[in-house]
């Protein structure tokens, strides 16, 4: 299998309508080995929450996977997936699944079993990556990798359910949040991320799914920089294999909109696939529009305020390099509250006003 050309991403894109999704971890779960574990799978909350978002509008989830779990459990796995895909799709709502992440932010590797708490104050303090930043660069442990992404590809390969894959989120992020409020880094592990990516693309294709792959772009200059976004090797790679053209966008809408002009090059199906960090302009109010207006799919990072405490600021110095204040008064991601009331009731009612008749295949301007 190759990589789809422009006109079958196109064709693809032409019979969906406009994807207004979110990024999902119950607010139970610290990470996504406690998500996934099968001692900590909390349906009840799993159930209550994607109920919410169907209701509020939402057509689609993506949602992180662990390797360490199907290592563990893979039958498991496979069951819990096809589990909550279950109960999206009956809420109207299309799953994103995510195999591979290098967002290890609490700085520890993953260890299967109970997780600790979150640390008090600190975002996404217990963020561990999938499979691991130390895991990534054993090569003795790569087969296992093979295994875990073909079989849960295999497992869902023509499954309607599944809009699309997400082989690999961010790879060659090496940030740390430290419990200090800073943010730190571990040594560069890149080389791997990117043969791991390129393999996955590799091992993926072999299964012939029937939905689209892809790996997002990430890396954006700074502000004042004239330097173009997304031009790291890893980044340029993904655009290159991807069958639609995915980013991450936690900008303002001048950026982000200069960011999509950019990418209109490739000529794929576009969607931001995380996005949304008030501080820093990032927010629902104005940049909804814009990516209903341009014909971008749209996925906001959390749900419902919970253990991962993404509603608190990134480290302060993050935030200040992106233009933005620090302010832990306010919601940096996430929507809900626990008992499914909205943090602010205009941002609900926005999403709901864009995706109220999103019921058939769209038309889009360019």
């Amino acid at each position: 299998m190759t990589r789809w050309t422009q006109s079958d991403a196109n064709s693809w894109w032409s019979r969906k309508p406009w994807i207004c999704g979110f990024n999902f971890l119950p607010s139970s779960a610290v990470n996504f080995l406690e998500m996934w574990h099968p001692d900590s799978f909390d349906r009840k909350t799993i159930e209550r929450e994607l109920g919410w978002a169907g209701e509020i509008g939402f057509n689609a989830v993506r949602v992180n996977l662990h390797a360490l779990v199907w290592q563990h459990d893979a039958q498991g796995l496979l069951d819990r997936l096809d589990w909550l895909m279950g109960v999206a799709d009956r809420n109207g709502i299309a799953t994103v699944p995510c195999l591979f992440d290098d967002c290890g932010f609490g700085g520890a590797e993953p260890v299967y079993g109970a997780q600790p708490d979150p640390v008090p104050g600190v975002h996404n303090s217990r963020a561990v990556a999938s499979p691991g930043r130390l895991a990534l660069q054993d090569h003795t442990r790569w087969p296992g990798f093979e295994s875990y992404l073909r079989g849960i590809i295999r497992a869902f390969r023509d499954d309607v359910r599944v809009l699309f894959w997400d082989l690999y989120n961010e790879p060659g992020n090496r940030m740390i949040f430290s419990a200090a409020g800073a943010r730190e880094y571990e040594p560069d592990f890149s080389t791997e991320s990117l043969a791991l990516m390129r393999a996955c693309f590799e091992w993926a294709r072999d299964e012939t799914p029937e939905q689209p792959l892809t790996v997002g772009a990430w890396t954006t200059p700074l502000p004042g920089s004239a330097d173009a976004p997304y031009q790291t090797e890893i980044d340029q790679t993904a655009l290159d294999l991807s069958d639609i053209t995915t980013f991450h966008a936690y900008w303002d809408a001048t950026h982000v909109g200069d960011f999509i002009d950019h990418l209109k090059a490739q000529k794929r199906p576009m969607f931001c696939t995380e996005w949304l960090a008030r501080p820093i302009g990032s927010r629902i109010e104005n940049q909804l529009e814009l990516f209903n207006e341009r014909g971008v799919g749209c996925f906001q990072w959390g749900l419902v305020k919970g253990r991962t405490q993404t509603h608190l600021p990134w480290p302060a110095e993050l935030v200040t390099a992106h233009g933005g204040q620090a302010d832990p008064s306010i919601w940096f991601h996430d929507l809900l509250e626990t008992n499914g009331m909205p943090y602010i009731a205009d941002e609900t009612d926005l999403i709901k006003a864009f995706t109220r008749d999103l019921t058939s295949a769209h038309t889009r301007s360019g």
